[in-house]
């Protein structure tokens, strides 16, 4: 089984679903604690319809999001405090929750895990995609969406 990530930071969202699309994914999980954005059509419900649209099916898991002091510790570059406080987060019985719920759904369709960042080893979707692969045995791919993979 696999898992894919995908970060949209320097992307279009045409480029994203594309990427997607070429690596057989049918479920996006979105994995930001706050599912807006300033890049357009990366906010929830115009990402959301274009996905559908595509045939890819849209989740919000707000639980694995990053907290807001960790979103602020990684735009500064302390990433020590960021990867402390996203372990907290994701210790959290409602962020368990959501962890084995996205396990059990990336389990029955191909599913990749949305984030901002571009570099996944930035980006909290990493240690998620992790904890997944530890939990049920996925093997994790990070797509690029300007090459696919």
């Amino acid at each position: 089984m696999e898992i894919f990530t995908i970060g949209y930071e320097a992307a279009s969202q045409g480029a994203v679903i594309a990427a997607l699309k070429a690596a057989g994914v049918r479920r996006l999980i979105d994995v930001r604690e706050l599912p807006s954005s300033r890049r357009a059509g990366f906010s929830k419900s115009p990402l959301r319809a274009s996905l559908e649209t595509d045939g890819i099916e849209y989740l919000h898991l707000k639980k694995l999001g990053t907290p807001k002091e960790g979103r602020l510790a990684n735009r500064a570059g302390r990433m020590a405090d960021f990867w402390r406080i996203v372990d907290a987060g994701l210790a959290r019985p409602e962020a368990e929750y959501e962890l084995a719920l996205a396990g059990e759904l990336a389990a029955s369709a191909p599913s990749c895990l949305l984030c901002f960042e571009a570099d996944h080893r930035t980006c909290h979707r990493l240690v998620v995609a992790n904890r997944l692969a530890a939990l049920r045995g996925f093997t994790v791919t990070h797509l690029n969406p300007d090459t696919g993979f």
